[in-house]
């Protein structure tokens, strides 16, 4: 599967740059986490885009508001279960991986919504 490749490497990226992978895709009834990882006791919700090329856009921009909203569902639910009790931060971070597997990380990439 394409997605578990670039998913993988993202993974990967993450846990070099000091980053703890706690989950991977996880899922609730409102959907599915690509990556929930830790890092200065923080906890990261991390969406991974792939794209081949620019001529379908920049993967980064491929979560926009209805994809955010989406995954916020997810996190809270997560959060609920395993965050709250510690009263963990949390953020949420896309990471897009382009064709030749160079890879941008957005950090806090957007707020929560409901």
């Amino acid at each position: 599967m394409i997605g578990a490749h670039y998913e993988e490497a993202a993974a990967a990226y993450l846990e070099k740059c000091g980053y703890k992978i706690l989950q991977r895709n996880y899922r609730n009834r409102y959907g599915e986490l690509d990556i929930i990882a830790q890092k200065d006791g923080i906890l990261v919700y991390a969406e991974v885009k792939y794209r081949s090329n620019k001529k379908c856009g920049d993967p980064v921009e491929a979560v926009d508001r209805r994809k955010q909203m989406q995954i916020c569902r997810v996190a809270a639910c997560h959060y609920a279960k395993y965050g709250a009790e510690q009263n963990k931060a949390c953020r949420f971070d896309v990471i897009g991986v382009y064709g030749d597997e160079t890879i941008k990380h957005i950090e806090n990439a957007f707020q929560f919504y409901m």
